[in-house]
């Protein structure tokens, strides 16, 4: 007499994949729908100018992560994807604002359990005396399961020229939460290209463990005019004709400057500008209309520090 297991039926009967037929189905659209992943990356692509590469793969990234939920649904299962991502560029590039969309997507996929993004520094996990480094990066780590944790600057937590530095006690505690942990943590490391690769390369235990690198170029000059379109939009301002020839003026200038940042250039030349409007609003006095209210000027830039050779504004 044959046995279950003789003839193969114990195998079928504990199986899911077995037990799933190949034709099984399951309604993507309808998965798409309800975690509502479109809507994010709809919303990354209306809040940031430019960055195809980097949306590219962010939308590749939540394609596996979605295709991935759906075998496991019928018994196809794997081991969960290796998440943990590095961000490279120069600041004002749109590195913490993707980080932030890529912990909502990795919630809404069933990735994290709260999608929660915290940024720290080496401030935040490097202590200034023996024993005080351990406590405080398990308590950022504490803080951060569940969600994303993105170190800013992260090359700062290795100091090849101080071999008394507390930061490699930090990367240690990091590489094991990222190897045991990665299925309730992810971990983007953030900063410029060239010292993030002297990062990776003295450090490979970290290279190992990162599986997306992604690189944020500068913005062109007029992806940064369509950026101060949607600061101003967002804030309920315009530029006056002349005032927008003005502004690309200042930005061709302030872009071959010392610490040009971008995007974040662009946002705080516009917080100026409104500086100046109001201050030229009240001076005037009288009656001020609504479009008064509402229009940048080219004055309001002309005044800036930029177009004076001697002393440049480095805002």
């Amino acid at each position: 007499m044959t046995t279950p297991a003789q003839t193969g039926e114990a195998d079928i009967a504990t199986n899911p994949v077995l037990d799933t037929p190949d034709d099984a189905s399951v309604d993507l659209s309808g998965l798409l729908s309800d975690s509502q992943v479109m809507e994010v990356l709809q919303k990354l692509d209306e809040e940031l100018v430019g960055l195809k590469s980097v949306k590219t793969r962010i939308r590749e990234i939540a394609a596996l992560l979605l295709i991935d939920r759906v075998r496991r649904s019928i018994g196809l299962t794997t081991r969960p994807p290796t998440l943990h991502m590095s961000f490279t560029g120069q600041p004002g590039t749109g590195k913490t604002t993707v980080a932030m969309r890529m912990a909502t997507i990795l919630h809404r996929l069933s990735y994290a359990r709260k999608g929660h993004l915290v940024a720290v520094t080496r401030d935040d996990l490097v202590g200034q005396y023996i024993g005080h480094t351990a406590p405080k990066t398990r308590e950022v780590l504490k803080r951060a399961m569940g969600g994303v944790l993105f170190i800013d600057e992260a090359y700062y937590l290795y100091r090849e020229e101080n071999e008394r530095d507390y930061g490699q006690e930090a990367i240690e505690i990091l590489l094991q939460v990222m190897e045991n942990q990665r299925e309730d943590l992810v971990v983007i490391l953030a900063g410029y290209k060239d010292r993030m690769e002297t990062f990776f390369s003295s450090n490979p235990g970290f290279s190992s463990r990162i599986a997306h690198h992604l690189d944020f170029p500068n913005y062109s000059l007029d992806e940064l005019l369509a950026i101060s379109r949607l600061i101003l939009a967002e804030q309920m301002y315009r530029f006056s004709p002349d005032a927008l020839q003005t502004f690309r003026a200042y930005l061709e200038k302030r872009m071959t400057m010392p610490r040009f940042a971008n995007a974040r250039s662009v946002r705080n030349a516009i917080d100026r500008a409104r500086l100046r409007q109001a201050n030229r609003l009240f001076a005037r006095g009288g009656k001020i209309s609504r479009t008064d209210l509402m229009t940048i000027e080219a004055e309001d830039f002309q005044a800036s520090r930029v177009f004076n050779e001697e002393m440049p504004d480095l805002v």
